[in-house]
């Protein structure tokens, strides 16, 4: 065993994550010299499986709410208890599986620059043929190299800025990445996406109301972030939730309102929709996307304001009422 390899370690979290946890577990336990799943309340027999296969396996109990973040971190502090000297982490979802190159790519970038607390590449849809949902997905995924503000649930991480940083917020039943990475950059640390395929993602969203559910929760996201950041100089998720409440709610309310006032004429109001899709489909398609696919895009990304407002209103009832919710799952 090498000294790299005595150095690195993987947190994989899942939750009736079926015949795809397996293949996930396989895909990364060559790489690390310890292998930590976490599950998070699963009734199809998950935990099992991750054991039969030797994988260290952690349970969580409902002392607490479920959430990715809290998984993340229960598996981080396994792997520093077996190994305290652990330098980098790989965090992947139960429903990933991870090329075999991306590994050292990725730890090669953390190796070659001491300023990168997060780096993380392309992933890509398993299924984008087999409905519009999956395909928005894979066009999600493809976010463009460079420094970026956030990260998702798939990267490799240094464990020394997860320690700085207090790793992830356990309180956020989704935006937990975003989160994290504005406390990492506050810091000083940047969020790298290379030009790599990371591995494959199997959304398995078939279905509208899945859709819907994954957008609401994003809404929640956006709210429950901007709350915390609101007022740092960035300003962080401001925009975004304000864009929420304006076309989600604000727009859609006018024009009915007024309608019952100055008749169907008010009505132009919804106009301004047609130029937002418009201007999304002006900025996916600058990222090299295909005319389709981007017409797709913008097209669901305005349709997702309504969705995402709701999802903004429930956390504005949570926050005054103090009935904080707990996971919104669309699997």
């Amino acid at each position: 065993m090498t000294s790299a390899k005595r150095s690195n370690g993987c947190v994989v979290i899942g939750r009736n994550e079926g015949e795809r946890l397996p293949a996930c577990l396989k895909s990364v336990e060559h790489w690390a010299n310890h292998l930590v799943y976490v599950d998070s309340g699963s009734h199809d027999g998950s935990p099992g499986v991750a054991r039969l296969m030797g994988v260290d396996t952690l349970a969580l109990d409902d002392s607490a709410p479920f959430t990715a973040a809290r998984g993340r971190n229960a598996g981080l502090r396994r792997l520093l208890t077996v190994c305290p000297s652990l330098e980098t982490v790989q965090f992947v979802d139960g429903d990933c599986e991870l090329f075999p190159s991306w590994f050292e790519r990725a730890r090669g970038i953390l190796e070659e620059h001491s300023d990168v607390a997060v780096v993380f590449g392309r992933l890509r849809e398993r299924h984008p043929e087999k409905s519009v949902y999956n395909r928005l997905c894979d066009v999600e995924w493809n976010t463009p190299p460079g420094e970026a503000a956030s990260c998702g649930g798939i990267a490799m991480m240094r464990v020394r800025a997860l320690r700085e940083s207090g790793a992830y917020n356990e309180g956020l039943i989704a935006g937990e990445e975003p989160e994290l990475c504005f406390r990492l950059r506050e810091k000083g640390w940047k969020i790298l996406c290379i030009e790599a395929d990371m591995g494959w993602h199997d959304a398995g969203m078939t279905k509208f109301g899945q859709w819907f559910k994954r957008s609401v929760r994003t809404g929640h996201a956006y709210a429950e972030v901007s709350r915390r950041f609101g007022e740092s100089p960035e300003r962080f998720w401001v925009h975004e939730r304000r864009s929420i409440e304006f076309w989600g709610l604000v727009v859609p309310t006018a024009a009915l309102f007024l309608a019952g006032l100055t008749g169907p004429g008010s009505l132009l109001l919804l106009t301004g929709y047609g130029a937002l899709v418009a201007r999304a489909y002006q900025v996916v398609r600058r990222r090299g996307i295909s005319r389709m696919d981007s017409v797709l895009y913008a097209f669901f990304c305005v349709l997702g304001k309504f969705p995402q407002a709701w999802g903004v209103l429930s956390h504005s009832f949570g926050t005054m009422t103090g009935q904080h919710r707990g996971l919104i799952e669309y699997k």
